[in-house]
């Protein structure tokens, strides 16, 4: 099976990495946040090489596997033979990240109707409710500049990210930074949440924004609901979701 042989050629820590990575593509399909078989979510492997893991290109999220994704370097090279390719655009805006963010461990993108529609709005994301205070408290946004394929947009969406954990790609998508994959999947998941919020809301009548003290003492709070730990917190019980839908993500 192609499992064995790419877990066989990987030390036990990348394909644990592998695992999750998969797992984090099943249940983005599961929520419905893909966009066909575009977008990416990357994961960094630990060390100094600056190798990570990328999706194969052309498959849909819901097909992906542990062995199916494709090992990279910042160049773009295949370090594990693959019969699939890897989107540029999306490895230019990838490469980009894990090679500003040191602490980037997993980067995950998307195109939902309520991101891109969010990103378009010249406000952005407004306070409307508890989960934009989470995402206000470490935001970020970076003007569209065309379908990103040119190395030449690194520079200016590394220094339009700086620090932030979730950044808006005007009239693009979303974007969030994590230590772990499990971190960023939370993070996405409390980013789509807040634009699909903010899109209802913005469908009725006068709106009620949260109050600027609480959105500063908003990261407090948050390590608090999670007991410090962050998105491994809700991991373990998407892992048995996952599971109990289709553990075929593990191959």
């Amino acid at each position: 099976m192609a499992s064995t042989s790419v877990q066989s050629q990987v030390s036990a820590e990348e394909w644990k990495l592998r695992v999750d990575l998969a797992a984090c593509y099943r249940l983005v399909a599961h929520y419905g946040w893909s966009d066909l078989v575009f977008t990416h979510i990357s994961a960094r492997i630990p060390g100094p090489e600056h190798h990570f893991l990328i999706n194969p290109y052309g498959l849909m999220f819901d097909e992906i596997t542990a062995s199916s994704l494709v090992k990279v370097d910042q160049q773009c090279n295949k370090l594990i033979d693959s019969p699939y390719p890897v989107n540029p655009a999306g490895f230019v805006i990838h490469s980009a990240v894990h090679d500003a963010r040191e602490n980037a461990g997993c980067v995950m993108h998307t195109h939902t109707r309520a991101g891109v529609a969010v990103s378009a709005q010249k406000a952005g994301i407004l306070p409307l409710s508890q989960q934009s205070t989470f995402v206000l408290a470490s935001l970020a946004y970076h003007d569209y500049e065309g379908v990103a394929f040119r190395d030449e947009e690194k520079p200016r969406l590394q220094a339009d990210l700086g620090q932030a954990n979730f950044l808006v790609l005007r009239n693009h998508g979303l974007l969030t930074v994590g230590k772990t994959i499990a971190d960023a999947f939370l993070s996405m998941y409390t980013f789509e949440a807040t634009c699909q919020i903010q899109i209802g809301a913005q469908a009725g009548g006068e709106l009620t924004h949260v109050n600027p003290q609480i959105v500063k003492g908003v990261a407090e709070a948050m390590r608090v609901q999670t007991g410090g730990l962050g998105g491994a917190f809700v991991w373990p019980a998407l892992i048995r979701k996952l599971n109990r839908l289709d553990p075929s993500y593990q191959e």
